[in-house]
């Protein structure tokens, strides 16, 4: 059973703003009956100052629905525009006190609403962030941008934590594969994004140094500054050089010095192989209690090839020991790496 905070109790018992709202000038709806839950929400927006001077919501679904879209209305009466977009479904489950993770769909669903009416008060015609994108989810009608923005917003690693909050891969699981193919692309792209910024960090912090490496030396009493402002006094103290950095100094996890930087720059593939044969040799002990195992087939790029035998083969929990392998050698070598389940014989 759920464990449901008294902010949550509170607002599904005794929801705030619930209903129509006649003199709304912002709508924006979410949802499906078919897949479950749908919510309108209707703003009353000033026209000159934008700030929202009243918010109703009609919802149908479970109880976390219900509070989460009461919850947003209070956190964006009183707000402008540019203050409510920056709305989040974190911000949701917040003020509720949190929410159970197989119910922060439900934070996420107003906080689309949300949205919504803001496009809908500037005459715009509101789509998901990738709309073009394809169909992920047939169950409950996921597309691919939904699951992407989902993981970039809320830092998600498994297929199981998209499920909880877009509903994809609940159903049939059929779009399993899908889930975990988007995951690995948005990893890269994090990890890549985070290695640039890191390189550009570096450089800067050079160029720095050598700034004050080549600096004019302070003057000697006496002796004339040619470099001294009309209007600024000369400091008596000479510039201070960088300080070096000292051994052991806490670094970013990307300077070329972490397991990152190395993996991806200096890492054999001998070392890489011993890495991921490591941490799989690792886990097989907790798998063979359980009946299971698994062995590394082959490692192709960032590809692990693995078998899984004895009990693990056709279970149903199959997907999160994929998973859980995956994170552990994502956190071993500091890269994104994808296990792949395969036959003992591929190659």
């Amino acid at each position: 059973m759920w464990e449901y905070s008294d902010t949550v109790k509170e607002h599904f018992f005794n929801p705030k703003n619930a209903g129509a709202l006649a003199g709304a000038n912002a709508v924006g709806e979410v949802g499906a009956l078919s897949c479950g839950d749908a919510l309108k929400l209707m703003l009353h927006i000033d026209p000159v100052t934008e700030i929202v001077l009243e918010a109703k919501f009609q919802t149908f679904g479970c109880g976390s629905a219900i509070a989460s879209s009461s919850a947003l209305t209070e956190l964006v009466i009183g707000k402008t525009l540019e203050q409510a977009r920056a709305i989040t479904n974190r911000d949701i489950a917040d003020y509720l006190g949190g929410l159970p993770p197989e119910k922060m769909h439900c934070a996420v669903m107003g906080h689309e609403a949300l949205q919504a009416a803001i496009a809908n008060f500037r005459g715009e015609v509101w789509r998901s962030e990738h709309e073009e994108s394809a169909l992920v989810c047939k169950c409950h009608g996921v597309d691919a941008g939904v699951i992407e923005r989902a993981i970039r917003d809320n830092g998600l690693s498994t297929v199981e934590q998209v499920a909880v909050f877009t509903k994809a891969g609940s159903g049939c699981t059929t779009c399993y594969e899908q889930v975990e193919d988007i995951l690995f692309r948005v990893a890269s792209d994090i990890a890549a994004t985070a290695a640039l910024a890191a390189r550009s960090s570096e450089s800067a912090r050079s160029d720095e140094a050598a700034a004050v490496q080549h600096a004019p030396a302070a003057p000697r009493p006496g002796s004339v500054n040619l470099f001294r402002s009309a209007t600024r006094p000369v400091s008596a103290a000479a510039p201070r050089p960088a300080s070096p950095a000292r051994p052991g100094a806490e670094t970013s996890p990307l300077t070329p010095t972490s397991p990152l930087s190395e993996s991806s720059g200096g890492m054999t593939n001998l070392k890489k192989i011993r890495l991921i044969e490591e941490t799989i040799e690792d886990l097989r002990v907790y798998l063979r209690k359980d009946g299971g195992d698994c062995e590394l087939i082959d490692v192709d790029g960032s590809n692990v090839l693995v078998s899984l035998t004895g009990a693990c083969v056709g279970c149903q929990m199959a997907s999160v020991t994929v998973s859980g392998i995956q994170e552990r050698l994502i956190a071993k070598l500091g890269v994104p790496m994808r296990v792949i389940p395969v036959g003992r014989n591929a190659h």
